[in-house]
């Protein structure tokens, strides 16, 4: 079984990646980011050090809206990478990171 979602098109990944550009433009993703919070971690950090990510990544099927991205730190971003999130908690787990 492919862990990817390997029957997407091209274009309709550069369009979720276009939707993704557009709403990191948004009050909506820029008020997010004021708060300062991993979403992971839970880290306090400057807006500018937040990064997007998708819960449910690109490559993974999901899309780039308001109830599937969260601000990350860069950090957590790089290391759940095209993780789902029950396949992110078990690498915590694996790495007792978590409880």
């Amino acid at each position: 079984m492919n862990p990817y979602a390997y029957d997407l098109d091209q274009n309709d990944l550069n369009r979720e990646r276009q939707k993704a550009r557009e709403l990191r433009q948004s009050q909506w993703w820029k008020r997010r980011c004021a708060k300062g919070r991993c979403h992971y971690c839970g880290s306090r950090l400057p807006a500018a050090d937040l990064t997007m990510d998708h819960i449910v990544p690109l490559s993974r099927g999901g899309k780039s809206t308001k109830g599937n991205v969260v601000p990350a730190c860069k950090s957590c971003n790089n290391k759940k990478k095209q993780l789902l999130p029950m396949e992110w908690e078990e690498y915590l787990h694996t790495f007792q990171v978590l409880p």
